[in-house]
């Protein structure tokens, strides 16, 4: 049975979302592996604060290029569109947990290019944009 102490050090991890912004860091880290890491988290960082304020995109790892690919593989065939399976599936490989499973090509069993990668899109961003700086 958790103390209350670390039950509010839970909620207080959570509702600031810092797990979720550590592993982004440690994710960009191991990605990128600079050779000044600190001064490349710090980097980071302002640049999330910078996104928050301005309203600009946060850093994130996985560009429109990354998504086509993605989305290339689960359409060898070209047909340009996947099963809604593959678009839950990709979200979660992608580690999108927060996506929408209602689009509009749902009832088709047909997900198309467009809207996997702007879901995805939408997604990547919420994930990056962890600081509550």
């Amino acid at each position: 049975m958790s103390t209350s102490r670390e039950q509010e050090a839970e909620e207080y991890l959570n509702n600031h979302r810092i797990i979720e912004l550590m592993k982004n860091l440690t994710s960009m880290l191991l990605f990128y592996r600079p050779d000044r890491p600190k001064e490349f988290l710090i980097s980071q960082l302002e640049k999330l604060k910078t996104s928050r304020l301005h309203g600009v995109e946060s850093p994130c790892l996985i560009d429109e290029s990354n998504l086509d690919a993605v989305f290339g593989i689960l359409d060898p065939a070209n047909r340009g569109y996947i099963s809604c399976a593959q678009y839950r599936e990709a979200m979660m490989t992608l580690g999108i947990k927060d996506f929408s499973e209602y689009t509009e090509d749902l009832e088709t069993d047909r997900i198309s290019r467009e809207t996997f990668k702007r879901e995805a899109k939408e997604g990547l961003l919420r994930g990056a944009a962890t600081s509550q700086m």
